[in-house]
């Protein structure tokens, strides 16, 4: 690595969003960190909490955050409450359209604190 690279851990700035027991199971919540709108679900069968943006590409509105939480094979996925396309919670893939996405962000508990990755 060069003396002006710097790592992607380096990069990587954690925001503390939330208490995780402040989340509820199978629902969204919608953050806003650094003036951007992020979606972040708690699954609880899965005990995992996800990120990603809360805009819907297609409908062209923040609201992925009130999407019904669900599983299309074996992908844990958000429905968007505008045109029911599904977003991959862990890639933030359009399943219907793999063309179309949105950032998935890194989470993190720590000491019972949600942190995302930006």
């Amino acid at each position: 690595m060069s003396a002006n690279a710097v790592s992607d851990e380096q990069q990587t700035q954690w925001i503390e969003v939330c208490d995780k027991n402040a989340l509820d199971s199978d629902t969204g919540v919608c953050a806003l960190i650094n003036g951007k709108q992020i979606a972040v679900f708690y699954v609880g069968k899965l005990d995992e909490v996800f990120a990603i943006d809360n805009y819907d590409p297609i409908g062209k509105a923040n609201v992925l955050s009130r999407g019904i939480i669900g599983t299309q094979g074996e992908h844990i996925c958000v429905a968007s409450p505008l045109y029911k396309e599904h977003y991959d919670l862990r890639t933030g893939e359009c399943l219907e359209n793999s063309d179309i996405r949105v950032t998935a962000y890194a989470v993190k508990i720590e000491n019972g604190k949600v942190l995302i990755a930006v």
